[in-house]
């Protein structure tokens, strides 16, 4: 099921309860009218109205509005995965754990291919963070599937490229996530059959892996660009 609109106001009119797995790219609030590198061009970092920090009283209670909503419809056997750089992750922690979140890892994904510094004065951008967090005392982990990957306990620093071009077909979205690193967090978290939200959806990465995976979807996007992208890409899975 995919939603148009805010995904708090959505996300309060799901049952509780009800989630098994919940991935979220929030907005990192790094749209300051600086400039950036992609494609060897110099391009502004804006991505749009949402990821201005002006247009939210702050980041800790628009972090914890939209937390609070994830907590109430995960299961207790379920978990959330947090994507965010520095500018907002330490918030979502914080919120998370006032809420009442268990954090169970966090994982680094390190980009191989990040792009090049534009002002020369620091250290390449080549990270994010992933909170993995829980609800109640236990949760799902397919240890089996992730030790299969390199016949190896993975370990907690994943390198992963960025987006390919081949899975922008339906469309661009400034901070789309790579099927790959969905996959391996699905695949990690869930069974078949189980649901999978993502509150916000973008260009629909989550929900289609989770799709293609067998899994239940809700998708929830507040931008009506995007979310037609997204349903387009999802409802071309056969």
């Amino acid at each position: 099921m995919l939603y148009l609109g805010d995904c708090v106001k959505v996300m309060k009119e799901l049952n509780s309860n009800s989630v098994n797995l919940i991935f979220a790219d929030p907005p990192y609030f790094l749209s300051n009218d600086g400039l950036s590198i992609k494609s060897g061009k110099i391009v502004s970092v804006n991505k749009g109205d949402w990821d201005k920090l002006e247009n939210h009283s702050s980041i800790d209670e628009f972090n914890n509005e939209w937390l609070k909503e994830c907590y109430r419809l995960l299961k207790p056997t379920g978990s959330i995965w947090v994507s965010g750089t520095r500018h907002n992750i330490f918030s979502v922690e914080k919120e998370m754990k006032k809420l009442g979140y268990k954090i169970i890892n966090i994982v680094i994904w390190h980009k191989s291919d990040p792009p090049p510094l534009i002002y020369k004065n620091k250290f390449k951008f080549s990270y994010e963070f992933i909170i993995w967090a829980k609800k109640g005392r236990t949760h799902y982990f397919n240890y089996d599937e992730m030790y299969s990957v390199n016949n190896e306990e993975m370990k907690d620093v994943w390198t992963l490229p960025a987006v390919g071009m081949d899975e922008k077909t339906f469309g661009y979205h400034p901070t789309q996530k790579p099927e790959k690193l969905l996959e391996r967090i699905i695949l990690a978290t869930s069974k078949k059959g189980d649901l999978v939200l993502d509150p916000f959806l973008g260009s629909g990465t989550t929900c289609y892996v989770a799709k293609k995976l067998n899994r239940k979807i809700i998708g929830i996007e507040i931008t009506e660009k995007y979310f037609n992208i997204a349903k387009n890409r999802i409802l071309s899975i056969k």
